[in-house]
């Protein structure tokens, strides 16, 4: 695949354009300089050709070991893997000695580059790029990537030079498109008598979010599962904004790993970019098959980590609690017993959702949380046949029959699995607007007990019709 770098220094419209080329805002866009840290990858296409992007840090002078030189070199692995290399500047700026200073750099590396000139809208950018000749790269492309203009000479451009490094056919491959979570599927009934648990988007990779309040670990432990220092780790809270998906195999099986910003409570959200930065988190769980939820086991269970639970327990994703820093804690089993016990009596929804305690930092019972991580969204594609949940809900009514409201007895008529992920019940009830909530979680209680469903957010839906067996 044909690999394109979108470089520059910080607040030249990188993320803007990446966005424009990838056809929807994916990466975090704000007018403050430095908002994009990692580097962001997505495929994006332009008039028939196809690429893969990645968006990445502003070039910044710095110090070693700073934020800023951890930024820098994840830019530069950006260059070194990349096919072309986009140097982008600000037009209506002109050059920079920023700019100077760090095309010599990019020089050095020996990347192909083509040289754009961003924000000429209209005749705004005109002397800018007259400047561009000075630093060596040819005649810039003038382009406002906020309002669209210029793709077809940057189209022309791509062509240009990728038919100079004989890589043509490598562009002109399938556009790429997202695979949803297929939460809306009708299933066909299963097989009388077994517990069938079906993969519809078996050939599209499973996504894993790993989730959380800031400085949980979870940029070291995406690194430590993909073997590499691709993410941007460190002692500061919050560095991580965009949510970054890396593909990755476990297994034999393909699977994205999306990183996401910590998640505060919304009472200490101020700022339109930390808004911003939760939004792409929440749509990162929304578009997941399982969610990682990353905790500190080094202190009790936090009220913001139980609010994301529920959160990701009502958008139907599967989850695992990963305890981390379990490195650190003392009187270890008294500190699991009281975190199972927590979980289970704050969060009924889910109750048994996996919790492995880890260390991202060392390494240590990883293996064990991916396998938690696949067992889960086995039992969240499971589904049921029609005569067994009929069975099942016959010794549930026996055993506690539904209550009495104005003198009359609520009746459940019958029951089916309608759709999975999340194991999805419809109910053909009497009176639907008279069920009370607790006999609800009692017979989604029996569900998750009896079929080995635990940890699994079911969906109980109250229907009134008729019996076809009747």
């Amino acid at each position: 695949m044909y690999s394109i770098a979108i470089v520059g220094r910080p607040n030249v419209g990188k993320s803007t354009l990446f966005n424009r080329l990838a056809g929807r805002k994916q990466a975090i866009v704000d007018d403050r300089p430095g908002v994009t840290r990692d580097r962001r990858e997505a495929m994006g296409s332009l008039a028939g050709l196809s690429f893969g992007l990645v968006d990445t840090a502003g070039l910044e002078e710095s110090t070693r070991g700073s934020l800023e030189d951890r930024m820098r070199k994840q830019t530069e692995k950006a260059i070194e893997l990349a096919d072309l290399t986009l140097l982008v500047f600000d037009a209506r700026e002109g050059i920079t000695p920023a700019d100077k200073f760090f095309a010599n750099e990019i020089r050095k590396a020996g990347a192909d580059v083509l040289l754009v000139a961003n924000k000429c809208e209209g005749k705004a950018g005109l002397s800018g790029i007259a400047e561009a000749w000075s630093l060596g790269f040819g005649e810039a492309i003038p382009v406002s990537a906020a309002h669209g203009e210029g793709m077809g000479d940057l189209y022309d451009a791509l062509v240009d030079m990728a038919k100079q490094q004989d890589r043509l056919a490598d562009l002109t491959g399938d556009a790429y498109n997202d695979a949803d979570v297929d939460d809306d599927d009708v299933l066909e009934d299963a097989p009388d008598g077994e517990d069938v648990w079906t993969d519809k988007g078996a050939e599209r990779p499973m996504r894993i979010a790993v989730i959380g309040r800031p400085n949980m670990g979870k940029s070291t432990l995406i690194n430590r599962l993909v073997g590499e220092d691709r993410l941007l780790t460190g002692p500061e809270a919050g560095i991580t904004r965009d949510a970054i998906e890396i593909p990755f195999s476990i297994d034999g099986r393909e699977v994205i790993l999306i990183d996401t910003a910590g998640m505060r409570r919304k009472s200490r959200i101020d700022e339109y970019l930390e808004k911003q930065m939760v939004d792409d988190a929440l749509r990162a769980i929304r578009f997941s098959h399982v969610c990682i939820l990353a905790i500190d086991a080094r202190e009790p269970l936090n009220k913001q980590d139980l609010a994301i639970a529920r959160l990701v327990a009502e958008e139907g994703r599967a989850m695992v609690i990963a305890a981390n820093m379990w490195d650190d804690v003392q009187n270890r089993s008294e500190v699991l017993e009281e975190l199972r016990y927590r979980l289970d009596q704050s969060l009924g929804q889910v109750r048994g959702v996996p919790l492995v305690p880890i260390s991202a930092l060392h390494g240590q019972r990883i293996s064990n949380l991916i396998k938690e991580a696949f067992g889960i969204y086995q039992r969240w594609n499971m589904r049921l046949s029609t005569s067994r949940v009929n069975r099942w809900l016959e010794g549930m009514l026996e055993a506690h029959p539904p209550p009495l409201v104005q003198g009359r007895r609520l009746r459940i008529r019958y029951a089916t699995q309608v759709k999975t992920r999340p194991p999805s019940f419809a109910l053909f009830v009497s009176r639907p607007a008279d069920f009370p909530d607790h006999y609800m979680r009692y017979l989604a209680a029996g569900l998750r007990q009896d079929f080995g469903m635990e940890g699994v957010p079911i969906r109980l839906m109250m229907r009134k019709g008729n019996n076809p067996y009747a």
